[in-house]
């Protein structure tokens, strides 16, 4: 379809959502100093597929005018049509990391953001972000995991990145809030009465010894939410930090790992996104062959980049209490109707973790 806008013909996709025709792609460039003389002619469509609660479109650009160093392509991220209402809030959150935090992240962490909003009548959000695709890709195809180099090039950037924002001055004031004893407890109150009907629905799919577990963690979670209350060596943490959400530079290029996806982002223990991406998401074979090695380069890169005073005893156990939180982790995700080939994988995997670590001793 051919619109006319000061006398120069444009293209819009009809495909597309207002936020990405010529006129606001624009407007977007021109405020996030991107774009400066020139206009967006043509939008295209050069691919687009949805994530389990995200859509995702890669958008080929065309100007008119004075455009040299402006992007070529962009990403628009849009609520999955699935989940837009449910997830509303993983929307609210992501926004507002990208637009509130990202820019006062150390540069090449995160793809750079061009324009967010999240409106709060419709619940309807989109993000412009970098299109990184001809310069990096993920590690693999899931469920693969990572080889030992790709490993420990995300885990230097996870650590860098945790590394920004340890015990920020900023945490729980202009950095996300702080959760109360009270907000732990009615937090816990809601997985006890999700995990009652997770295991009702089970049934012997759930074993006595895994029942018996998750009714002492709930009994004790007061006790193991003091490591959050401690607010030390406390950080930004990712929430969903598996590999497939660090994207690579390709062979060839001379580039850093970035990291992407940040509707779970929080203030948490670090080592909650170590655990996720290992004890969650990996099989023992793998895990037990990268586990103490990565450890040991996440604490190397966190002391390289100004993080003191946190030992490398800490991490070890910080560690093992975060896989032992991780149980609850296939509850939630079977509680918002998450596919079950991951919560299924991951319970079985976090398992397996808990019980190579040792970790229900950390109950009493």
């Amino acid at each position: 379809m051919e619109q006319r806008d000061g006398g120069r013909a444009r293209m819009k996709d009809t495909r597309l959502p207002a936020v990405a025709d010529a006129a606001n792609l624009t407007a977007a460039l021109r405020k996030a100093g991107a774009l400066d003389a020139g206009a967006v002619r043509e939008v295209k469509v050069l691919h687009e597929r949805d994530t389990v609660v995200s859509h995702i479109t890669r958008l080929g650009l065309r100007y008119v005018g004075e455009s040299a160093g402006s992007p070529q392509s962009l990403i628009l991220k849009t609520p999955h049509a699935a989940f837009a209402k449910p997830l509303a809030n993983a929307g609210r959150h992501e926004v507002a990391y990208y637009t509130q935090l990202a820019p006062r992240t150390p540069a090449l962490l995160v793809p750079r953001c061009f324009d967010g909003n999240f409106d709060e009548e419709s619940l309807a959000w989109h993000l412009l972000l970098e299109d990184l695709t001809d310069s990096h890709e993920i590690a693999t195809q899931w469920p693969l995991p990572p080889s030992r180099a790709q490993a420990m090039a995300i885990v230097a950037a996870l650590a860098r990145w945790h590394a920004a924002w340890w015990d920020h001055a900023g945490l729980g004031e202009t950095v996300g809030v702080w959760a109360s004893t009270d907000d732990t407890a009615g937090h816990m109150e809601t997985f006890a009465s999700h995990y009652d009907r997770f295991a009702d629905q089970l049934g012997d799919r759930l074993s006595e010894e895994r029942r018996t577990l998750y009714r002492r963690f709930i009994d004790r979670s007061d006790r193991m939410s003091l490591r959050y209350h401690s607010h030390r060596h406390l950080t930004i943490t990712h929430g969903d930090a598996h590999i497939w959400n660090f994207l690579l530079p390709r062979a060839g290029v001379s580039d850093t790992v970035r990291i992407f996806d940040f509707d779970l982002w929080d203030i948490n223990v670090p080592t909650h996104d170590l655990a996720y991406m290992m004890a969650l998401q990996w099989y023992p074979e793998r895990r037990q062959a990268f586990e103490r090695l990565l450890l040991n380069h996440y604490h190397d890169t966190l002391m390289a980049h100004g993080v003191s005073g946190y030992t490398r005893g800490a991490l070890d156990q910080d560690y093992r209490r975060s896989v032992l939180w991780h149980i609850t982790k296939p509850v939630w995700q079977w509680s918002i109707n998450i596919p079950p080939v991951i919560w299924w994988n991951n319970l079985e995997r976090v398992m397996m973790a808990v019980e190579d670590l040792g970790c229900e001793e950390i109950l009493g």
